[in-house]
């Protein structure tokens, strides 16, 4: 039986769904804030070169680590459908088979960063005097990779059963002890960029440990026994589900990097007025992120009860919600983009080049209310094959065309650059309606269940 706290079967959807989301929005908050302290104290304490070493090595560092969340986002609703169906005998296995595949990830992914740490940052365009530090960089993270995958993985579980408290509660962990590692090692042991990424691990470690001992302690509605640690029938299940959002996300994070190349033609001060409009993005980005994470688990866990009426409900509760906040961060944005600029830089053309790049990207923050939604509700309609489609017409066919086209033009400015984000969000949401609409046209009987 699913406690109360972690039914979203009945109740009002927006308290739940509020209440549910809350807690991962302040995960991604400090996870935002995460990154931000590394190139902090680096940047305060540290040298250039290390400054630019943790900020080309953590972009490699994001893409594993977004698609391995991604993945992940297999496991929330699979679990939550089991629980939505009363099966939660079955998930055990789903824990049991995770652990295994993502074993195997972190393996693949530690030779691959470990091994190939100086060819991947040449690949990146490190400069010449800060590669030795990235590349030391990315090699310290790879050699931790595995506490890394863990926590994308245990955070994944919680969100499954219900629980996104405890994320929250790991990710404010892991803040402090990254904190405190990056004073030690870099301002008291002046270990530059090697003592960030060493900081980075050990915060992770430190999460996980906390992740596993709450897990064991937690009443599950289930038994792990050792027979589910086996690559199993649940492997493939959410597998099924979490590659093709994996593979939207590496594409879509490579095409970021193009997109900045981009942005590069036009000049220094463009390019680093664009590296702060993406900090204040990252930021504006944090709601939607945080419904869409929250939609997968509430839609899926009513899907699996049969209520599919109260699950297209709940998009609809995200829209609102997402739209409320939006429209705020829209104003904020488009008014006050200089303001927020210049708390990340007090050079005054880096701050009137990144309000440039914001005055283009505000509607954005109104889109992409509506779109996250969608796809949420896709994600746990177990519809990610199509959720990875419209991705890539959205990166490929359309926002990274637009952009490089407007690069080109003679009178090139980031205004018309940032326009290729709403531009190509507003077609992905006619291109999800159509898909929504055809989903209700060819509905099964089930759809017709009425909501209890």
């Amino acid at each position: 039986m699913i406690k109360e706290a972690a039914d979203f079967t009945q109740g009002s959807i927006l308290n739940k769904l509020v209440r549910f989301m809350v807690p991962i929005l302040g995960a991604l908050v400090l996870q935002a804030a995460y990154g931000a302290v590394d190139l902090l104290v680096v940047g305060r304490f540290g040298s250039t070169s290390g400054l630019s070493a943790v900020s080309t090595g953590s972009q490699v560092l994001n893409l594993a680590t977004f698609v391995v969340t991604q993945l992940a986002t297999g496991i929330t609703v699979l679990i939550a459908r089991y629980l939505g169906e009363k099966r939660p005998q079955q998930i055990a296995a789903v824990l049991g088979g995770a652990s295994c595949v993502f074993a195997l990830i972190s393996v693949g992914l530690c030779v691959l960063l470990v091994g190939f740490a100086r060819p991947i940052s040449l690949l990146m365009q490190a400069p010449a005097e800060s590669l030795e530090l990235t590349v030391a960089y990315v090699r310290i993270c790879g050699g931790g990779i595995f506490f890394i995958v863990a926590y994308n993985l245990l955070s994944a579980i919680f969100r499954g059963l219900g629980d996104s408290k405890s994320p929250l509660l790991f990710v404010l962990v892991a803040c402090v002890v990254n904190i405190v590692g990056d004073l030690v090692l870099v301002a008291g042991f002046g270990m530059d960029a090697a003592g960030a990424a060493l900081a980075t691990v050990l915060a992770q470690a430190v999460s996980v440990g906390c992740a596993i001992g709450l897990l064991l302690k937690k009443k599950l509605p289930f038994a792990i026994r050792k027979k589910d640690f086996c690559f199993n029938l649940q492997c493939q299940k959410f597998l099924q589900i979490g590659l093709p959002l994996a593979l939207q996300e590496c594409l879509t994070q490579l095409s970021f990097l193009a997109l900045c190349a981009f942005v590069n033609r036009l000049g220094l001060e463009a390019s680093s007025g664009y590296g702060v409009a993406c900090k204040i993005v990252n930021f504006a980005m944090l709601i939607p992120s945080a419904l869409m994470q929250s939609m997968a688990s509430f839609v899926s866990q009513n899907v699996g009860a049969g209520k599919w009426k109260r699950a297209k409900r709940s998009m609809f509760t995200g829209i609102g919600v997402g739209l409320a906040f939006g429209c705020a961060v829209f104003v904020l944005v488009l008014l006050k983009g200089d303001l927020l600029a210049g708390c990340f830089s007090a050079d005054e053309a880096v701050i009137q080049n990144a309000f440039a790049y914001l005055k283009g990207f505000a509607p954005e923050t109104i889109l992409t209310a509506v779109l996250f939604s969608m796809i949420g509700y896709f994600n746990g309609n177990q519809r990610t094959l199509w959720v990875m489609t419209q991705g890539l017409v959205q990166t490929l066919l359309v926002r990274l065309p637009l952009a490089y086209y407007m690069s080109i033009q003679p009178n090139a400015s980031l205004t018309k650059i940032g326009l290729a984000a709403p531009a190509s969000t507003a077609v992905d949401i006619l291109l999800n309606i159509g898909f929504y609409l055809f989903m209700e046209r060819n509905a099964s009987g089930a759809a017709d269940v009425p909501a209890r």
